[in-house]
């Protein structure tokens, strides 16, 4: 399995093709000073994938980092990485991630104005397309689209805003989805972003989410392998 940028990824990455839950670690609080030494310590904990938050301080209020932060996690790192875009008009930046090294491209359907449209570039540029919606975002607005995404992230917080506690319609949205990809027998991932913990790991997990984003539960733990361990073994268990 190759990335876009066609870097070897470790077979690892198999873990995001199954069913199961999987959790994706966060990279916005890791230690920036020590970069490459923190996504390999969370490629030595277990981490199947890595999640990058890119945000311009536009699209939502907080700015984090660009394609040179990217590209410097695709060099370090043998696992996928997800980016999620949280970027006014994300198509106009979508193949330059691409390029910089992104497996699974994550766009805010609020941000586009042809979301299917940027999801067949996204598909072309040989990425996962993935459409995210915010907590005040009902369902339908990806309904149209979920024959041409490969996963929808669903925000259990506000996009940009730190330390929010988890929005229980998460869990709503999260069983609708699942029940939409029952009916149509489709193949889109479930994915969850936001206030994950070992409280609400197994609520998510139960609602169906696959692929877990958890921040501050895995990179502020003392130990990465721990924190992930237990939080896979909690969604394993309501799954």
């Amino acid at each position: 399995m190759t990335s876009p940028a066609g870097h070897s990824l470790d077979p690892l990455a198999t873990r995001l093709e199954t069913r199961g839950p999987v959790v994706l670690p966060a990279l916005l609080l890791c230690d920036f000073g020590h970069l490459a030494r923190e996504v390999e310590r969370l490629e030595e904990a277990g981490a199947a994938a890595l999640h990058l938050d890119v945000m311009d301080g536009r699209f939502v209020p907080q700015l984090t980092y660009g394609m040179v932060v990217v590209e410097a996690v695709r060099r370090a790192a043998k696992v996928p990485l997800e980016v999620h875009l949280m970027v006014e008009r994300p198509e106009r930046s979508i193949a330059d991630y691409a390029r910089a090294g992104a497996d699974i491209v994550t766009v805010h359907v609020e941000g586009l104005t042809d979301p299917g449209a940027t999801l067949e570039t996204i598909a072309g540029l040989g990425a996962k397309a993935h459409l995210a919606l915010s907590p005040d975002t009902p369902v339908e607005r990806v309904e149209p689209y979920l024959d041409r995404c490969d996963g929808v992230l669903v925000m259990s917080v506000e996009p940009g805003y730190g330390g929010q506690r988890f929005n229980p319609v998460a869990l709503e949205k999260l069983s609708s989805l699942a029940a939409v990809r029952r009916q149509r027998n489709a193949g889109f991932r479930l994915c969850v972003d936001g206030g994950i913990s070992t409280e609400t790991v197994g609520p998510v997990a139960a609602a169906g989410a696959e692929l877990i984003v958890a921040g501050s539960a895995v990179i502020r733990a003392q130990n990465y392998a721990h924190a992930i361990t237990e939080l896979e073994q909690l969604a394993r268990e309501a799954a």
